[in-house]
């Protein structure tokens, strides 16, 4: 939590605002085979599963622009088609989208250094998992990860089960010291939410070709500083059936905590 306690911090945070709203750009990383989804969504890619009425992706969409982020870069690829009529070029949502699209499957941070082209005014942008959903103050995290300083900032959230994820091992001042394999034992931990800032720095330690932010990036840039801000809003993935069924539930909450606003 960042306790606002003097005019200049106030200051610095109202110009993160208008950071987000006037230039800075998120990258949704949608273009994951989801595997583990087929039995309940066969024929779509997983970002546009439908929760309710609509798309879990349009969810994420919908997040970014109540809170002024109206730039947007989608990396697709499996059924990337499918998303690209969907959403064209986002004047239905009033957002501008362009599209990275990978031919061959490049994993996370394969298909970043894709976009690169996308991101070349950019200092710092945003990064966001296609299929999970993580309430958030994007203008505090930005103002978090400018005041750490380091070569980027992961939104992390505590959970009762921790075993499908990893775990983050973080110092006393949020620092990312390394990051826990999965394991079969059932457990709480911190775990990476999936909603990164990251500086423009970043794409100089990603080769082209097909790589992980998680298991090959990240372990090697943690000398440059990688901090983590506990989150404790609403968060769900929707990576297996199980937890996509849970997410029916609680369409209710999502579209709450992403209508609040229309800046």
């Amino acid at each position: 939590m960042i306790l606002i306690d003097s005019p200049t911090m106030i200051s610095e945070l109202n110009g993160s605002k208008d950071k987000l709203k006037k230039e800075i750009q998120a990258v949704l990383l949608v273009g994951g085979l989801g595997t583990r989804l087929r039995s309940v969504v066969p024929s779509a890619p997983k970002p546009l599963a439908s929760v309710g009425d609509r798309s879990f992706l349009e969810l994420l969409v919908l997040q970014l622009r109540s809170q002024g982020i109206r730039r947007l870069v989608m990396c697709t690829g499996y059924l990337g088609d499918q998303i690209e009529t969907e959403f064209k070029d986002g004047q239905a949502l009033d957002v501008k989208i362009s599209y990275s699209r990978e031919q061959r499957p490049l994993g996370t941070a394969g298909a970043l250094q894709l976009a690169t082209a996308h991101l070349s005014d950019a200092s710092e942008f945003i990064v966001m998992n296609g299929d999970s959903f993580l309430e958030m103050d994007f203008a505090g995290f930005l103002h978090f990860h400018r005041s750490h300083g380091g070569i980027a900032s992961l939104a992390a959230r505590r959970v009762e089960d921790a075993a499908r994820y990893g775990t983050l091992e973080l110092d006393g001042d949020g620092r990312v010291k390394g990051f826990m394999e999965k394991t079969e034992r059932e457990a709480p931990g911190m775990i990476n939410g999936g909603v990164y800032i990251f500086d423009k720095a970043m794409l100089n330690h990603i080769q082209p070709g097909a790589s992980s932010l998680e298991r090959e990036v990240f372990p090697q840039v943690l000398r440059y500083g990688v901090y983590a801000q506990e989150q404790n809003g609403l968060f769900i993935d929707i990576g297996t059936p199980e937890d996509y069924a849970r997410a029916q539930t609680m369409y209710e909450k999502l579209m709450a905590k992403v209508s609040i606003s229309k800046n």
